[in-house]
């Protein structure tokens, strides 16, 4: 403890006295809360200062028939589509751009070009494969492209991109329509060059299983921001598409199961008279799935491999892109969802491989998921949602591809039974971010993976109270914030640029929306604000700018500190408790403060020497001669003198009762000096721990930095003692170290064992399998 003064007026004009830094520089007042506005593009008449779509905000639309054929025997597409292409900008265009995804697998792809490569003192066949690249013929062959009087359109295939240069300028407010005929030899995405799309082959069984994206020539996005979006597609940085409406004809062998963005026209035609009547019951079907293909009939089409065809017809309307899903494999089940007015059909085509994991979980995870989605944001607008189970992970309108199969003795570890109800989460959920807020994964993959992976972390904790979700929580972060600098970017990086792309466009982004919901915003706030959003943009083209400025326009908090940190910057949170001292108000009388005094000074004087001269010096000098004393040694100084008595009295008369009630308090100030080492400015959330037992938590906000964001000094009054004090007590601030976070300093044994042991880490690919130990049991 320390005293300040006697006189309470001292002591007040100091608790009220604001410190003066005797570092003050520059630096110590730099640019964190500075506004964000000049880094931003600027408002317009197509969107607006407050982050919403403007009075003159246009898109442009483009509609398609299709009829594509797949051949089972070569593994190859054929197909031919008409667009209809609507220029709603206020711009004339001499010529469009088209995305031929399909081409970053072609011989001549930048892919492996650009991609670094090493020998290793092992290496295995995949591993060579990818140095050679490979041999095969991949990638689109445009047959051609035609006006609807059959004439040819001059045409430019730059890499996964092609040039149509229209006979004429297609001026605003017209539309245009062209023909294309094109085909490609479909991959092996189990192979070394993976990918999204392609098939999977069955060994056991002969059979195939096709995911079908970006299998036909797309639109690229032409907007007021950025004018064509024609980056070359190089296997990271997903898409920039044009919503409309879609006509597809999918023929394919007569057993098969199709499943497909948009709703299937003619399901009497291609489905049995069994699965009508089950597709009919599971349309009016709540509670759990129906089966509509079952195991059995499913292994059964394996065996026989039907040489006819059937041609399946899908409609879809304001969808931006189109995939599908092809195998005689296929068990199909599905269930309906309440959602707003409507009834949703939530779907899974999984292969027997799958069972008995998906069939438990996955439809039901996919209708978790609208409605978890759907009450942060809007009501899901399409009449479908698919999962398919085809060991990888990747979302499109209405569909999406997953992974999750148990051992072949159908046990599992929780860490795939997770990890598979998770991905379906996560998957489904990109209906909502980027298929309908519909944002540029080209360049900003954070504005569909991390506002979707922050949409996931809320719906996987509303489907188990315990649910080890990998990526929200703010410690979960820690790792890659501590990373050493030259490894980190920001988010604001455009996508193929990236290091550590999980943690930056997944998880960071993810974490941040996360500690705003929870710590600087508050729920509620945060909450009508992403609605908001999310509502603006639904079927638009946001920007990050419009992302931004809607979440303060909406809120009414400025953020602009913690985009700058969060967003710009790749400072990591590390905030210390660096000093604190106690203080207390001098109440005590003349005797009193003479007594501590008189203690104080006898400590001083107090040296080990004196226990020993007791017994070695029998007596001193001036105990042994009268002669050598005086005045001074029968003074006490600690004695209570007339005039203490009386200086005590005049302080007392002259305070009013407000101050002596405040003087008689029992106050106790903390003086508390927190320093910024990591240099990501954030709120101080200070748990105070009293001798009594009790605790108490304080929140400053992060705004206490603005003036110094490296030492700030705040002091605290508090009835109690404390015993202990505790920075960001619920890890709720991502910091990277936590044993500054401590007053007095709390030191850990750092534990090592005799001998290591094994075991499965639970989120792993391969976890551990109690499952199947309590089975051989």
């Amino acid at each position: 403890m320390k005293h300040l003064f006697t006189a309470f007026a001292l002591l007040l004009g100091l608790l009220i006295t604001a410190p003066v830094s005797a570092q003050w520089t520059e630096q110590n007042h730099a640019e964190r809360f500075e506004q964000l506005g000049p880094m931003l593009r600027s408002p317009n008449v197509y969107r607006t200062a407050s982050g919403a779509p403007g009075h003159m905000y246009w898109q442009q639309k483009a509609d398609h028939e299709i009829e594509v054929e797949l051949n089972d025997e070569n593994q190859s597409i054929k197909g031919w589509q008409k667009v209809t292409y609507f220029n709603n900008s206020p711009d004339e265009l001499k010529y469009l751009w088209i995305q031929l995804d399909q081409n970053e697998r072609a011989a001549d792809s930048n892919t492996p070009k650009i991609a670094e490569s090493r020998i290793n003192p092992r290496m295995n066949l995949r591993q060579l494969e990818s140095i050679l690249w490979h041999d095969q013929d991949l990638g689109f062959k445009i047959l051609s492209v035609k006006d609807l009087s059959g004439n040819d359109i001059p045409v430019t295939i730059v890499k996964t991109m092609m040039r149509v240069d229209l006979p004429e300028a297609l001026k605003p407010g017209e539309q245009t329509e062209f023909t294309v005929d094109w085909t490609f030899n479909v991959h092996d995405r189990m192979s070394f060059i993976g990918g999204r799309p392609g098939y999977e082959y069955f060994e056991k069984d002969g059979n195939y299983l096709y995911t079908m994206a970006e299998w036909f020539p797309r639109m690229a996005v032409y907007s007021d921001f950025e004018g064509w979006q024609h980056k070359e597609f190089v296997g990271r940085g997903e898409f920039a598409l044009t919503f409309g409406d879609y006509k597809v004809k999918i023929t394919v062998p007569a057993d098969h199961m199709v499943g497909s963005t948009g709703v299937l026209q003619n399901a009497d035609e291609v489905l049995s008279a069994t699965e009508m009547d089950r597709w009919n019951k599971a349309k009016t079907t709540f509670d759990k799935p129906v089966i509509i293909r079952t195991q059995a009939e499913a292994e059964r089409l394996e065996k026989q491999k039907a040489k006819d065809k059937k041609t399946w017809v899908f409609h879809a309307e304001n969808v931006r892109d189109f995939a599908w899903t092809s195998s005689r494999k296929f068990i199909w089940d599905a269930m309906a969802v309440k959602q707003g007015g409507n009834n949703v059909m939530a779907m899974s085509y999984y292969a027997k491989e799958a069972n008995p994991l998906w069939e438990q979980y996955s439809t039901r995870a996919v209708a978790h998921t609208i409605k978890s989605y759907s009450a942060r944001t809007f009501d899901y607008p399409y009449p479908v949602a698919i999962s398919v189970e085809a060991t990888n992970g990747m979302e499109y309108p209405m569909i999406c591809f997953n992974y999750g199969r148990p051992d072949e003795d159908g046990t599992y570890s929780d860490a795939i039974k997770y990890g598979m109800i998770s991905v379906i989460i996560h998957e489904v959920g990109h209906n909502f971010f980027p298929m309908i807020v519909n944002s540029d994964e080209r360049q900003w993959s954070w504005m569909d993976e991390g506002l979707n992976t922050f949409m996931q972390y809320l719906a996987e904790q509303e489907w188990d109270r315990d649910y080890p979700s990998r990526r929200g929580a703010a410690h979960k972060i820690v790792p890659y914030m501590a990373s050493e600098r030259h490894l980190l970017e920001p988010i604001m990086t455009n996508s193929e640029n990236i290091i550590q792309f999980g943690p930056n466009a997944y998880a960071k982004p993810a974490t941040a929306l996360n500690i705003l919901r929870e710590t600087i915003m508050g729920r509620e706030l945060f909450d009508f604000a992403f609605k908001e959003y999310a509502l603006r943009w639904m079927f638009k083209h946001p920007t990050p700018e419009d992302f931004f400025r809607t979440m303060e326009d909406a809120s009414g908090v400025d953020l602009d500190w913690f985009w700058r940190g969060w967003f710009f910057g790749t400072d990591p949170v590390d905030i210390s408790i660096e000093n604190v001292s106690w203080y207390k108000l001098d109440n005590r009388t003349p005797a009193q403060k003479k007594a501590d005094l008189q203690k104080e000074a006898e400590r001083e004087a107090y040296h080990i020497s004196q226990d020993y001269n007791k017994e070695d010096i029998p007596q001193t000098v001036v105990e042994a001669d009268p002669a050598a004393r005086d005045f001074y040694n029968s003074y006490n100084p600690f004695s209570v003198t007339p005039e203490d008595e009386k200086a005590y009295k005049d302080f007392m008369d002259r305070l009013s009762q407000k101050e002596k009630d405040l003087l008689n308090s029992g106050l106790n100030f903390y003086e508390m000096t927190f320093r910024n080492h990591g240099g990501l400015v954030m709120p101080l959330i200070i748990q105070f721990n009293y001798t009594d037992g009790t605790s108490e938590v304080e929140r400053i906000p992060a705004e206490i930095w603005r003036l110094n964001e490296w030492e700030v000094t705040k002091v605290f009054a508090k009835k109690k003692e404390v015993k202990n004090i505790v920075l960001d007590p619920y890890r709720e601030t991502a910091d990277i170290d936590e044993s500054n976070n401590f007053w007095p300093r709390q030191f850990t044994p750092s534990r090592f064992e005799l001998f290591k042991s094994a075991g499965g880490v639970r989120g792993a690919s391969m976890g551990d399998n109690p499952m199947k130990r309590a089975r051989k049991r």
